[in-house]
């Protein structure tokens, strides 16, 4: 029986095709490429010496998902096909909405159709909306989202509640990212945005490498230690293997829905990961301050213990792991 990864080519989803395949997982891949690149799905194969089965199709196509489900004994789907970038939200919410709901729902009613039934949810911190208090437990109060990217997981997580209320034989496992940084330590895989990047990480280095002129930082005036944002950063393979325990917990469940966050437990500023970066790896970071952007909360981070008591998992990897990885994918790049 096969785990289904939509979004597979995405950052998240080689990183996890990748420790799936290596905890022996059979896996089927879909993604049309929206945000990603064919060589991501060949360097997955190159990492691990494993092959699978590819289909480059949109999830919001159902008849092309259903010849997927007709053509493989699949038994459990993880997705990762959402749209993930908060500013393109702000500006362009109803991609965001059809794409991530819209696909969702086209998605659990094929699962549906074929009694599919195990389902782990690509989710994130930002359900949390700006939290009451940190660090954010599973039980900390959602909603009160600040952009659609993370309205659209709110709504997802709602749809999932309400599908195991109506039938509780679905076994659902919701996770909860943080801010997911770094890239495999093979740099054969990493982030790799489209256009300008969205994300702290990819766009540091690529002001390292000079392809980029200066980084933004967005707001200096935060209550927090040095005025800049503080997020929970977790490096992809931390993330990754997260996933695999996952699927085992609901591989030996019968049925449930559980939510996890995933997260270190640790906050760290834009300027100190700027700073790491720089530690990290010899290169300087020009920056400059600009105005907060809409959407942007002050401090979040994550209670993982949870997470360590039920799926056995916690990050390990360091915030120097985080820095020296993202910069190593990138010399693979340039090289």
């Amino acid at each position: 029986m096969a785990i289904l990864v939509t979004g597979g080519a995405g950052f998240i989803g080689s990183h996890t095709t990748v420790e799936l395949l290596n905890a022996g997982k059979e896996i089927v891949m879909i993604d049309d490429f929206s945000n990603s690149k064919m060589e991501a799905v060949e360097n997955v194969k190159k990492i691990t010496g494993k092959d699978f089965k590819f289909y480059e199709i949109n999830y919001l196509d159902r008849e092309k998902l259903e010849k997927v489900f007709e053509e493989n004994k699949i038994d459990s789907v993880i997705n990762f096909a959402g749209f993930k970038a908060v500013g393109e939200s702000v500006k362009e919410p109803l991609k965001y909405y059809y794409n991530n709901i819209s696909g969702a729902i086209v998605l659990l009613q094929t699962m549906q159709k074929y009694g599919v039934k195990k389902f782990v949810f690509s989710s994130s911190a930002t359900v949390y909306g700006d939290p009451e208090t940190v660090p954010i437990t599973e039980t900390s109060k959602v909603g009160g989202t600040t952009n659609p990217y993370g309205t659209t997981k709110l709504y997802i997580e709602q749809i999932l509640k309400d599908i195991y209320k109506a039938d509780n034989s679905w076994d659902i496992c919701i996770l909860r990212y943080f801010n997911p940084v770094g890239a495999h330590s093979s740099g054969l895989i990493g982030e790799e945005p489209q256009g300008i990047p969205n994300n702290l990480m990819p766009y540091i280095v690529r002001v390292a490498s000079g392809e980029l002129e200066q980084l933004s930082v967005f707001g200096n005036d935060y209550n927090t230690h040095d005025g800049t944002g503080v997020r929970d950063y977790i490096h992809v393979v931390d993330l990754a293997i997260g996933h695999v325990k996952a699927i085992e917990k609901l591989d030996k469940e019968n049925s449930g829905l559980y939510i996890y966050n995933l997260g270190t437990g640790k906050g760290y500023s834009v300027l100190d990961m700027v700073h790491a970066f720089e530690s990290a790896t010899g290169k300087t970071v020009n920056y400059k301050i600009a105005p907060r952007r809409t959407g942007d909360i002050a401090t979040c981070f994550a209670d993982p213990t949870k997470a360590k008591e039920e799926l056995g998992w916690e990050a390990k990897k360091t915030l120097e792991d985080m820095c020296r990885d993202s910069w190593n994918y990138i010399e693979k790049q340039m090289s």
